[in-house]
């Protein structure tokens, strides 16, 4: 398994990095200079690609060596795949030799065995690179390549050819702790602005190459079993949320794509329920926190006009005149599109780079054991399913004593039952395997439908403090806002006045079995 930290900075920066003290100090010996030619290939319907696979020959110096790159996960940054790699005698990939490297049990083994794979490879993006490469000793003991890549990828024919830059550092852990990876990323952010490297030069090179879009990225499965520890389960769930914050990096970094920065935002707020979840037991340090809430901050006012925009006015299309309506709509967008600069410009700060070191490191390292008391501790090693039970009874109870004031509550005091809701939901879905799955699926469905009921009443009094923002900051849609404030007014009386609708939903969760 290749585990390596992917950092970008611009080549103005370059310098910077060489002369960097850190380098000169743990590096075991003088860098290596190389200059390499690598040839990328897969079927014409990029079968290698669509199974998260990645083949390669890499001409340096006189040699030739194939990789072939599969699976793993990508998390702030932190690459972890399997890799394969072997001489091979020219520019063309011998599969046989890989076929030999893998394992039985590895999917991708039975994929290039496939005859429509291996009689169908072709070239589908060249590299050049110019490569420097440290070999780092780290004051643990343990060994990191610290590599500098300058070049370019390369598409089409020399008539038609299409390229992209590249200027990247790759930390890859030879030997030790992963969490040295981030001491060293961290120590060199001080002097060189750094961003987290989310693509590989594979993914990159099948973007020039096939024009394949950003996609946003929801959670993917995660599955605990009972033999965890309380502590490993945290672990195991920080990851999960990670991973899909940093999956949808690339689609916020764009600056326009709604649903990546949604999905991020999601990833976040995830996060922020798994460290309230388990806060008895450790907590996430007073500045990491602190940014974190920054981050969480620039993407909620991006999501808002979003839903303001795409949810909340779109559809009063039916019922509103079109003149009054469209240039509302028109100026909401306009909002979303300079929010979603916004939160691009925040991805691109190294505050946010650090962020994302800082928290990867934490949860490596377990930085949380730094200054927890003996109890804590105790609690760390303890059966996380006995936690879990005990921490989704927590989060009902919580519901239930907010829930009585749902009916004829204040605005504020229904925002915290969906608070509540929200919880429940996340902690019930980290815990869902441990579980039985039907109890789960059912009490989950009712959070849900508790959750979209409080969410429109929500979205309704959100949208009411954005036209009231857009009215005092644009004359020209004053009279247009102050009408359709009136209008979603009337709606949210009307949701409000049947109670119907409300009271279904919360008896139905009320009657479901709590899954522990």
């Amino acid at each position: 398994m290749e585990v390596e930290l992917k950092l970008l900075l611009e080549p103005q920066h370059v310098a910077r990095l060489r002369a960097h003290p850190l380098l000169a100090q743990y590096a075991a010996e003088a860098p290596v200079l190389l200059s390499m030619h690598d040839v990328y290939v897969d079927t014409p319907d990029l079968q290698l690609c669509r199974h998260q696979a990645g083949l390669r020959v890499r001409q340096v110096g006189d040699g030739w060596v194939q990789t072939l790159k599969a699976g793993g996960s990508v998390r702030g940054g932190l690459h972890s795949r399997h890799e394969w790699e072997s001489e091979v005698a020219g520019p063309v990939p011998e599969l046989d030799a890989l076929d030999a490297l893998i394992k039985r049990k590895q999917p991708v083994r039975a994929l290039l065995r496939q005859y429509a794979v291996r009689n169908n490879l072709q070239t589908v993006f060249t590299t050049r690179i110019e490569r420097t490469a440290w070999q780092l000793a780290t004051l643990q003991g343990g060994l990191v390549e610290c590599v500098l890549d300058q070049g370019v990828i390369e598409h089409g024919s020399a008539d038609s050819m299409r390229s992209i830059a590249i200027s990247e550092i790759e930390l890859e852990l030879k030997s030790g702790d992963p969490a040295s990876l981030f001491d060293i990323a961290l120590a060199l952010l001080q002097d060189v602005p750094l961003q987290v490297g989310q693509m590989s030069k594979a993914e990159r090179g099948y973007r020039l190459a096939a024009g394949l879009p950003v996609k946003a990225v929801k959670a993917q499965p995660l599955s605990l079993h009972g033999k965890l520890t309380v502590e490993q389960g945290f672990q195991a769930i920080a990851a999960n949320c990670l991973e899909q914050i940093s999956a949808n990096q690339d689609g916020v970094a764009g600056g326009e794509d709604v649903e990546s920065l949604h999905q991020m935002r999601v990833g976040l707020r995830r996060l922020r329920s798994a460290l309230s979840l388990f806060k008895s037991v450790l907590q996430l340090p007073g500045d990491v926190q602190a940014d974190l809430d920054w981050l969480v901050g620039t993407l909620g006012a991006a999501r808002d006009w979003d839903v303001l925009a795409g949810d909340t006015l779109a559809p009063c299309e039916d019922n509103v005149d079109a003149d009054m309506l469209a240039p509302l709509i028109e100026a909401a967008r306009d909002e979303a599109r300079a929010a979603h600069g916004d939160a691009a410009a925040v991805l691109a700060d190294i505050r946010y780079t650090q962020l994302m070191l800082e928290l990867q490191r934490w949860l490596l390292a377990r930085g949380w054991r730094d200054g927890s008391t003996p109890r804590q501790r105790r609690a760390l090693d303890k059966p996380l399913q006995r936690f879990a039970r005990q921490a989704l009874r927590q989060r009902q109870r919580r519901l239930l004593r907010r829930g009585q004031r749902l009916l004829h509550g204040t605005p504020g005091e229904r925002h915290q039952v969906r608070i509540a809701a929200k919880k429940a939901r996340y902690a019930s879905e980290f815990f869902a395997t441990l579980f039985s799955a039907g109890k789960v699926k059912t009490y989950v469905g009712r959070l849900s439908k508790l959750q979209d009921v409080l969410g429109v009443l929500n979205d309704l009094e959100v949208a009411d403090g954005l036209l009231q923002s857009l009215a005092d900051r644009h004359a020209p849609v004053q009279s247009q806002a102050a009408f359709v404030r009136g209008y979603l007014a009337a709606r949210a009386q009307d949701r409000l006045g049947d109670e119907r609708g409300m009271r279904q939903a919360w008896q139905r969760f009320k009657a479901a079995r709590l899954p522990a």
